[in-house]
This record gives structure tokens, sequence and C-alpha cells, in this order.
């Protein structure tokens, strides 16, 4: 599917009396957040990170977006993308919310652009990193307030390429999300001069790796660069400790390697280097604030998903802000959405044409059960939006 819906088209649906649904006004209406996010199954914890970052800047501005109460409506996307177009109609066409914020999977982003093409919605991703979203698929109402694979794999090309390594295994699952990755790393790592060996791929979900090490070690890389996730990232980080490649060939990954994960992951995760957008242990007055509210208000640390929802969440607070509640005019609020800048937990934030985060993006290395960072291996990086029509 490729979209052509632009601005212009936007404005013909205002200027033709059509209602777009959630339109209210009325400042004594609530404004409601339609939250299409995992609350059960293997991301479960994604979601409920999101979620509370997200009220947390709520909690932090009284529960009030430029004067308007705030209500909720959570609905559970399951992870499930043949469900998504329905739920999300749901959403829309139902409850009339004025946004809506989701979701975690990819596949079932493809299943919401749908909708939010159809209705005009303003959509808020707030995990999924498929990069048609902002790109191929572009639309003026809807932003990403997270990442692409590219994004954060892209950086680590070129350190690798620095820190001496000429020639890489890349390994991933067998889906769009992992060769998405790859990609990123692999040009940057190849533009730089290095040379790709081998790519791998395991069928998804597949977490039986002791023969892929084997391969591995044979080839007898410089180094090692892997995309999994979950569980997954787990297996795969474990196996390559106790497989005896840890200590002859670096691991380098995404930060989603790691990310959630790094009590699970344990003492084989010592000197695994990644890069992401986020590291808890951020030595910044923003990071530092937000880790003790966060701590304060969940008993835990944050983490990358954690900061998505409240960066989510002082979007919303800022543009409300500037159109003083009105969610009534699309087009203006679509702008003040556009125009925001934040100086987040994350670093500085702001939006590139095709809605996207510009954003430094981390070196960080686990040490002590950390992801301690390096340095910023990136710094306000813009994703290629090339096909982005709008």
């Amino acid at each position: 599917m490729k979209t052509t819906f632009k601005k212009t088209a936007l404005a013909s649906l205002i200027s033709a009396g059509l209602t777009l649904a959630g339109a209210a006004t009325a400042s004594d209406d609530p404004v409601k957040l339609g939250l299409m996010l995992p609350y059960t199954g293997t991301y479960t914890a994604l979601g409920e990170a999101i979620t509370n970052g997200l009220e947390l800047a709520m909690s932090q501005h009284g529960n009030q977006l430029g004067g308007r109460d705030v209500e909720y409506v959570k609905l559970d996307s399951e992870a499930n993308p043949s469900k998504a177009p329905q739920n999300m109609s749901r959403l829309v066409r139902g409850d009339n919310v004025d946004f809506v914020i989701g979701p975690v999977h990819s596949g079932v982003a493809m299943g919401m652009l749908r909708v939010a093409q159809q209705t005009g919605a303003v959509t808020i991703i707030p995990n999924a990193g498929l990069g048609a979203a902002t790109n191929e698929l572009c639309m003026p109402n809807v932003f990403r307030t997270s990442h692409s694979m590219w994004q954060d794999s892209y950086p680590m090309g070129k350190v690798a390429y620095d820190r001496g390594h000429r020639r890489v295994v890349t390994i991933t699952w067998d889906y769009a999300g992992g060769k998405e990755d790859l990609a990123g790393f692999e040009q940057a790592f190849t533009e730089a001069g290095g040379e790709i060996t081998e790519q791998i791929l395991v069928p998804f979900p597949g977490t039986e790796f002791q023969s892929y090490l084997a391969q591995i070690a044979s080839l007898r890389p410089d180094a090692v660069y892997t995309f999994f996730a979950g569980g997954g990232g787990v297996s795969f980080v474990r196996d390559y400790a106790a497989s005896g490649l840890k200590d002859s060939i670096p691991l380098l990954g995404s930060g989603f390697l790691t990310e959630g994960n790094l009590a699970a992951i344990g003492e084989a995760g010592e000197g695994v280097m990644t890069t992401l957008h986020y590291a808890e242990t951020l030595d910044t007055p923003q990071n530092r604030a937000f880790v003790e509210a966060y701590r304060d208000a969940y008993g835990e640390l944050p983490d990358a998903y954690a900061v998505q929802g409240y960066d989510t969440g002082m979007l919303l607070l800022q543009a409300m802000e500037a159109v003083g509640g009105d969610t009534g005019d699309q087009d203006r609020l679509i702008e003040a959405l556009s125009s925001v800048q934040l100086d987040s937990p994350r670093g500085p934030l702001r939006f590139s044409g095709s809605h996207h985060p510009i954003q430094n993006i981390y070196l960080r290395e686990i040490r002590n059960g950390r992801h301690e960072v390096q340095g910023i291996a990136f710094e306000n990086l813009e994703v290629p939006d090339d096909a982005c029509r709008m």
C-alpha cells in the first residue's frame, strides 16, 4: 500500500463539513487518548512501560491537556496484526478518541495506518520501528515518538569500523524488522570500507542458536552484529557467551538486544555494546529527574519504552497548550505537533518533515549490569524519508 494522503486531503475533509472522529472543541469535554498497546502476551511489559511513561507525564501536569481533563481508553492490541484495523476503527469511530497512541508491533502498525489514512485520526506511534510509517506510508496525521530500525542500527556500522573491525557477520530473525535493522548497520559499515562476510537469517521466532554459533566460529569474523529482542535477545546473548565466542569475537547489536533484559541476561551481557536512542544512565538533569520520578511512581528504573511513552505525553502537552485545548481544527493541531521540540530524558528531540524524531543515538556498553553510555554514536540523526510525499 502506498499512500497519497496529503495535508490538502485533510483540509478538504474539514472544509466539506465532515467531522473527523474525536474532533471535540468543547473545553468541558475530556481529551480522549486511545491506547492501542499490548497488555497481554509476549509484549505486555513493553505496553505497560509505554503506558507508565505516558501517565507519568500527564500526572506531572495535573492530568490535563490544554486545560481539559484526560480520559484514557485502553485497548489490548494483543500484538495481533489481523485485528489491527478493527481495533483502530473501534477507538476512532466507536469510542471517538481524540488521539490514538500505538502500537508496539510493526505488523499492527500497518493495519493502523490504513485506518489513520481513511479517517484522518491523529496517531502517535510510541514504539513500532517500521521505516515505512514515516517514509512510503507517511501522512500528516501520523507522528512517531520512538525510532526506526535503521536509525538505531546505522550508527553502529561506523562504530564497528572505527574500532578496527573489517569483517563482520550479521545475524537476525528472518522477518521484516530484523532485516531493516541489519540493513542499517550493513549500509554504514560497508560505506566505511568494511565487509559483511555472512548474513545469517534465523527462522522467526526460533531461539535455537547453537548451529549458527558454530557457523560463526568457523567464519572467524572480527565481530558479530545482531538484532534479537525480548526472550530471543536473552537466549542469544547467553548462548553466545556459553559458546566461548564472547572472549574472542566482540558482540555488537541494536539496543533492543539488551533493553529491558539486563537482569535476565546477567553476567553473559558484560561487555556487549549496543546503539540506542536512550540509556537509563544518561547523565543529564532531564534524565536524572525522569529516572527519579519514574522509580518513585513505579518502583523500577525506566527503559527506552518508558521514555517513548513519556515523550508521547510531553508532545501532546506542548501541542495542546499551543492550540488552547482545541482538537477541532486538525490543520492547526497538526502544525502544533509538528513544531514541538523537547528537552527529553533521551536528549534533544524534534521532528523531521515526515514526523520522525531527529535524535541522538548513544553507544552503550554493559558494565556491572547497567547500560553505561560511552558517547554519542550519532548526533541528531535524521532518517532517510525520500519516499515520503505529503
